[in-house]
């Protein structure tokens, strides 16, 4: 099952790719040609053998040199077995696409940066029938954006901060900047980018800090493709399924903004199974002072 770092990804690379190749370029000194269009490409690299081969978001780029494949990978610790799949996707995108494959890696561990930036040969010492050399974005070469003004001049950026710093005590001198900037451009991008880096952080703590920012902000309800993200790994059709989800994010936006829940009211959102009804009521969870002014309308 794709999970929703890998659907966040596939909706950033369609809307924010021509931001990450200028950061790339920054970042990696090395000269991407500029983007004149993006095709966002099926992932899933499984040949006839029963054994699943899905990279994290691959992408087509559109250059006036020619086309090629921007292989997005999301790293968390050191893997042989990725190190392994790493040249098999790369080999099969480019016998399948007929166009360049990149591959660039992101962690928020400087020592897992370090281990996937080393190069994979295969053949013989000295004679490599095989090289793979991974781009790589970790904590050692991503800036560290905590102020507002530098995060609004390049949201993309903040977001790569956010994602390969967000852990340890000063992430919400990360994170705040950040949230601030998303309302500077279009609340389409700003759903998907907070989305982004809702998938990107592993920190338990930086994930609460980032929900507490976003809870505020109406973003999560403005963007049908958040609706998509929320509802991937559902079958189509699954009202009841979708119904108990907006129950829980009705709750848990109340909680998170510490606003009080009385047994009476948590029983009415429980109890409630019109889909249109609860969307609306997720959406005010947002706004209200109190608990009770989720069904003032009713």
């Amino acid at each position: 099952m794709v999970s929703s770092s890998h659907e966040a990804m596939h909706h950033f690379g369609q809307k924010g790719t021509a931001g990450l190749i200028r950061n790339f370029q920054r970042l990696f000194h090395v000269p991407f040609p500029e983007p004149r269009g993006f095709t966002v490409v099926n992932t899933d690299l499984t040949e006839i053998e029963p054994v699943e081969r899905r990279a994290d978001s691959v992408v087509r780029v559109n250059t006036e040199h020619g086309d090629f494949l921007l292989v997005l990978e999301s790293q968390g610790k050191k893997d042989e077995r990725k190190r392994g799949s790493w040249p098999y996707y790369l080999s099969y995108l480019y016998e399948k696409y007929g166009c360049e494959p990149v591959l660039i890696v992101m962690t928020q561990s400087s020592s897992t940066a370090r281990w996937a930036a080393q190069p994979i040969r295969f053949g013989l010492p000295g004679w490599a029938s095989l090289l793979v050399r991974p781009m790589v974005l970790g904590p050692d070469n991503v800036p560290v954006i905590a102020d507002e003004k530098e995060a609004a001049e390049d949201v993309s950026l903040a977001v790569l901060s956010a994602i390969t710093h967000g852990r340890g005590p000063g992430v919400a001198a990360i994170l705040a900047p950040l949230a601030a900037a998303l309302d500077t451009i279009d609340p389409a991008s700003a759903a998907l980018l907070a989305q982004l880096v809702t998938s990107g952080l592993v920190d338990p703590q930086a994930k609460e800090i980032w929900r507490d920012l976003m809870a505020p902000v109406n973003y999560f309800f403005q963007n049908p493709v958040a609706d998509q993200l929320r509802d991937e790994g559902r079958t189509e059709g699954r009202v009841e399924g979708r119904v108990e989800d907006r129950i829980e994010m009705t709750l848990r936006i109340l909680e998170l903004r510490g606003v009080p829940v009385s047994d009476s009211v948590r029983l009415r959102v429980q109890a409630c199974s019109d889909l249109e009804l609860l969307k609306g009521l997720s959406e005010r969870a947002v706004h209200v002072a109190c608990a009770e002014e989720l069904f003032d309308d009713q």
